[in-house]
């Protein structure tokens, strides 16, 4: 017996567009969580800069 997988057809374009989102958008969406992160840790270390320029 041949346990070959059968070919179910190319995917619809939803389908195309679901399986990108599903495997690129993790990543995307950690990406805009870091840059979102690194600029409140600048901002705050900015003020703390210029707080201790003001003393």
């Amino acid at each position: 017996m041949n346990v070959t997988p059968l070919h179910l057809g190319s995917l619809h374009p939803i389908e195309q567009a679901l399986t990108l989102a599903l495997a690129f958008g993790p990543f995307v969406v950690l990406g805009i969580v870091v840059l979102v992160r690194r600029r409140q840790d600048l901002a705050e270390e900015h003020e703390q800069v210029e707080g201790q320029r003001e003393r």
